[in-house]
């Protein structure tokens, strides 16, 4: 049974996965912080949390609030910043074999452009996850991925700073999340991932005030998994170039449902909390599954709910 999926086809290098099942970035710590309670070697990749040029303590507690079927966070980009990552965390990562992505987050383009030219060559990074969902500050405050043009200048701009695969993490906070997707490939991207959170927030009715310290948060789990899904069908129709499935995947099932939709590979991440092992019974749910069908291949499955 062949579960390898390729998500940088166009790539000189390539970014080959020996399965579909990656982590979601700021869900799986750097990595190490799991490596204890699971075989991470197992997995098909590993995004780290989000990665800054400057470390970041992030924003006011409280940073989680529970919802109906969800999670809204709003940690604020906590991180140990590109250097240290590249002195403590990549060393670890280069005795790997299962291959980690760094996802990477700016305040500008030349933020984007920097972090990718200071980890290009490192060994134990192997590719970029370019994260804009951020606020463009020069610009107002919007996200560089509500619009295209913002996404576009970003995306060229890190794939002209490395020669790593580049990964770009749509946001779902736009109007037209598929014109996005096509400028991001016109500019360069080996692949999409999508989608990240929702903007939302909760209320302490008790306390008359926002549940969050920083009022709103980002909504992951179950309840955003239908969003996410019709969001990968939408854009997976538009690309030539793989799209990576995340929002709210708990099981093999929701995971062979964003594969049906035409993503090469799914991300977890709130699933993980309450089940560290989650990543590792949704690859033997894929596997228990293809075996029952007698299919041999996993891109078979790739997009077939499309035709």
């Amino acid at each position: 049974m062949n579960l390898t999926v390729q998500l940088a086809p166009k790539h000189p290098r390539g970014l080959l996965l020996r399965n579909p099942v990656m982590t979601a970035s700021g869900t799986f710590g750097y990595g190490t912080e799991y490596s204890h309670l699971i075989d991470i070697q197992k997995l098909g990749a590993i995004v780290c949390k989000g990665t800054t040029m400057k470390p970041r303590d992030g924003n006011p507690q409280p940073r989680l609030a529970e919802t109906a079927s969800g999670l809204l966070n709003s940690i604020g980009l906590q991180n140990i910043g590109v250097d240290a990552l590249i002195k403590e965390k990549a060393p670890i990562w280069s005795k790997w074999t299962v291959p980690v992505i760094v996802n990477i987050a700016g305040e500008s383009v030349d933020d984007y452009a920097q972090l990718a030219h200071r980890l290009d060559g490192i060994s134990g990074v192997s590719a970029i996850e370019v994260n804009i969902s951020c606020p463009n500050v020069s610009a107002g405050g919007a996200e560089f991925g509500a619009n295209p043009g913002s996404a576009s200048e970003v995306t060229a701009a890190v794939r002209k700073a490395t020669s790593l695969p580049v990964l770009v993490k749509l946001t779902p906070n736009t109007g037209d999340i598929a014109r996005v997707a096509v400028a991001v490939a016109e500019a360069g991207a080996d692949a999409v991932s999508l989608i990240n959170t929702l903007k939302g927030m909760t209320i302490d009715i008790n306390q008359r005030k926002p549940t969050l310290g920083n009022t709103t948060g980002g909504l992951s789990g179950p309840a955003i998994k239908p969003v996410a899904l019709y969001m990968v069908y939408e854009v997976a129709g538009t690309l030539d170039i793989p799209v990576i499935g995340c929002g709210g995947i708990t099981t093999a099932a929701d995971a062979l449902e964003f594969i049906m939709a035409g993503a090469s590979a799914i991300q977890i991440g709130t699933a993980g909390f309450n089940n560290p092992q989650a990543h590792l019974d949704v690859l033997a749910g894929i596997e228990q599954f293809l075996q029952k069908e007698k299919i041999n291949n996993l891109t078979e499955l790739i997009g077939v709910a499309r035709h």
